[in-house]
């Protein structure tokens, strides 16, 4: 049987910025459907990072903040002859994408005591000065994959046994 295709995604850009991941990343944020409260959000924590540091551009925070956050390999399980490996694999820009958003926002909601936007803009900040939980999450993230590394060549094999390529 064949598989399912996968069609690619469209992505709207906010409507600020006219931007995707911008976009994205209020998607990921809003909860309930209330997409107007966490544009209101976002914004707020784009001021926020302004007035922190000093007039700097917020933008290009939150890019720097992404792309330390991202992750470039992580752990994927495999069965190989009945014991479960840990295999580190290369992570898809896209998801490298989703889970640096995903992990700056559990990250930025774990903190308490004070309102969503002013935690999002100290980790966004903390973020892009490579310090803060998110980063703590990809830097674990890597250090498992790099403890698994033994294991990696069972990565050429697929979940039906069937050798890739070679």
């Amino acid at each position: 049987m064949r598989k399912k295709r996968v069609y690619r995604k469209h992505y709207s850009p906010d409507s600020v910025h006219q931007r995707v991941d911008i976009g994205r990343f209020i998607n990921a944020l809003m909860t309930a459907g209330k997409k107007t409260v966490a544009e209101r959000i976002f914004y707020r924590a784009l001021d926020i990072i302004k007035e922190k540091t000093g007039g700097s551009d917020p933008l290009s925070i939150f890019d720097k903040a992404i792309e330390n956050v991202s992750p470039t390999v992580e752990l994927a399980g495999r069965r190989v002859g009945g014991a479960n490996y840990q295999i580190p694999i290369e992570v898809r820009p896209d998801r490298r994408f989703i889970l640096s958003v995903r992990w700056l926002l559990t990250a930025s909601r774990a903190k308490k005591g004070m309102p969503i936007a002013s935690r999002l803009a100290e980790e966004l900040i903390a973020a892009a000065g490579g310090e803060g939980a998110a980063i703590k999450k990809r830097t674990d993230t890597h250090k498992m994959a790099e403890a698994n590394r033994a294991f990696a060549h069972f990565a050429r094999f697929n979940k039906k046994k069937k050798k890739i390529g070679v």
